[in-house]
């Protein structure tokens, strides 16, 4: 009874950027619909849709940030997110010398 109706999570896939082409090409000739394409090649059809909006940005045909855009953002923000968390490391270790030397 326990078993029914409940999947065992599917470990993270991680695709080539030619495969997620070839689906984005699939998707749009318009012969099948995204959930089919998706349901043929073992893919959620959220994972699909994103691709899709994805390459449309890329394209210009759509507004939003690029793949590039993104990384521009996202390395600052790894970088102050490791500067902070340096920042605490040294209000600690302030913390504990001063304690020590009272």
């Amino acid at each position: 009874m326990e078993s029914m109706g409940k999947k065992k999570p599917r470990s993270r896939r991680s695709f080539t950027p030619e495969f997620k082409a070839e689906i984005v090409e699939l998707c749009r000739r318009g012969d099948r619909s995204v959930g089919q394409i998706a349901k043929d090649f073992d893919l959620t059809e959220t994972a699909v849709r994103l691709w899709v909006s994805q390459a449309e940005v890329e394209a210009g045909e759509r507004d939003g940030l690029t793949s590039s855009e993104r990384e521009e953002l996202a390395a600052p923000r790894r970088e102050n997110r490791r500067l902070r968390e340096d920042v605490e490391v040294l209000k600690r270790a302030t913390a504990f010398f001063a304690k020590e030397t009272r």
